[in-house]
């Protein structure tokens, strides 16, 4: 059932009736599931487990993942067969790949801790629908810690994101990067 809100005579989409959360699944559920418990043991987990073996079982699911690359305890990654990443990066503690669309990340980049990748969004303004984007990190880039960084948003090489920035498009390369105030960017309907 459809309502109207009170204070606005647009439409409201119950949650219920936006299309569906699995539009991103590309694999069997049966491999989302086993993902999901393999994940919590060997990448999740924040016991000191060996890169190596966090890069192993990543590659396993399908991850594209460089050598030298160091990723560390307490990482997420929501579909491994949509992560790549280069040779020598550092994916610090606590980052949050939510990748329902590809992310790539070139070689000698890091991403440091407790940021938040994610390449989902919804269409808002009409059925709460999902829309994906994917994500591209430049070589030699540095995404510094607790960013959130939105599907489309491409960073060039060498570039520099400051901690708690938001990137939702292209940054050039050779670029510092960081959050300007807040500030009211428009209303939510028209």
């Amino acid at each position: 059932m459809v309502e109207k809100s009170k204070t606005s005579p647009h439409r409201v989409i119950p949650l219920a009736e936006a299309p569906g959360e699995h539009a991103a699944w590309d694999r069997p559920k049966s491999t989302i599931y086993l993902w999901a418990v393999v994940e919590l043991i060997f990448v999740t987990n924040p016991w000191q487990i060996s890169s190596s073996l966090r890069n192993r079982v990543l590659r396993a699911f399908g991850a594209e993942i460089g050598h030298g690359v160091v990723f560390r305890p307490r990482a997420r990654v929501k579909f491994p067969w949509k992560l790549h990443i280069g040779n020598d990066c550092w994916i610090g503690e606590g980052v949050w790949f939510h990748n329902q669309d590809h992310v790539y990340i070139g070689h000698d980049a890091v991403v440091s801790q407790e940021t938040f990748i994610t390449t989902g969004s919804h269409a808002h303004r009409r059925d709460m629908g999902l829309i994906t984007r994917p994500v591209v990190i430049g070589d030699g880039a540095w995404v510094t810690s607790r960013c959130v960084i939105l599907g489309g948003a491409d960073i060039g090489r060498n570039s520099l994101i400051t901690p708690h920035a938001v990137v939702s498009g292209p940054v050039e390369e050779n670029t510092v990067f960081g959050p300007p105030s807040s500030t009211v960017l428009g209303k939510r309907f028209k």
